[in-house]
């Protein structure tokens, strides 16, 4: 079965990478949910896309010359929604509290934003926070950042690690001549445009973000491992109707 990833949380309904959009795709019962890590000035680790805060807050700046405090007190939710003016950028510890608290069993997939800005240790702080304790879900990490993966898997051998491709052409056969990479997460743009190399793909393939219903059906017809999407409720629909 195609498992369904939900991308940022639900981020299609909600403003993406927040409690209320992790909240709801717990609640459509999502197999997976997919998150983005960053380190602040003061070496805190918070869930947020981009390197900066411009595009899905009320401030301006880069997350890693900006302290916790100081992106506490930003406006999060506005910009998607003026009924989400309350929501804030939370730390990673926030997000696995709200996890274990909904009774979350799925994958959670961490994603290393490190592609444009190696934050330093921050793979250390990333394994020391996941190690901490025993969690009642399993988690894994990808990266477009072949070498943050490399790092991590020092620290945790064990984990899954996936590699994540935009455009580039050689990433799918790296993925495959490396042991420790369970396997690929490519654009949609690329599984379309590449239909020979899906079929024979001997690893996972989890493609993002196949948004409409025909981009999804393509996926769950074709048996990929996974689709991480930005509306898990509509691809639990769809996949429904796939078995049918």
């Amino acid at each position: 079965m195609t498992v369904i990833i939900a991308h940022r949380g639900s981020a299609g309904t909600h403003p993406e990478n927040t409690l209320p959009a992790f909240m709801e795709a717990v609640r459509t019962g999502a197999d997976g949910i997919e998150l983005d890590v960053h380190l602040t000035a003061d070496q805190q680790m918070i869930v947020i896309h981009d390197e900066s805060v411009d595009r899905t807050t009320d401030g301006k700046g880069l997350v890693r010359e900006l302290t916790l405090e100081q992106i506490k007190k930003l406006d999060a939710g506005s910009w998607f929604d003026k009924k989400y003016q309350a929501t804030k950028i939370s730390t990673l510890n926030e997000v696995l509290n709200l996890l274990l608290q909904m009774r979350f069993r799925g994958f959670l997939c961490i994603e290393i934003k490190t592609n444009k800005f190696h934050y330093p240790g921050i793979e250390e702080k990333l394994s020391e926070i996941m190690t901490s304790r025993e969690w009642p879900f399993t988690y894994g990490y990808c990266s477009f950042n072949a070498d943050s993966l490399k790092i991590m898997h020092e620290y945790e051998p064990d984990a899954q690690y996936d590699l994540i491709q935009k455009n580039d052409p050689d990433k799918y056969r790296w993925v495959l001549e490396t042991d420790y990479l369970e396997g690929l997460h490519p654009s949609y743009d690329w599984v379309k445009k590449n239909p020979e190399i899906v079929e024979s793909y001997s690893k996972s393939l989890r493609p993002w973000t196949p948004n409409l219903y025909e981009t999804m059906m393509t996926c769950f017809e074709n048996n990929l491992a996974g689709i991480i999407t930005d509306f898990p409720e509509k691809a639990i629909r769809a996949r429904s109707r796939n078995k049918q």
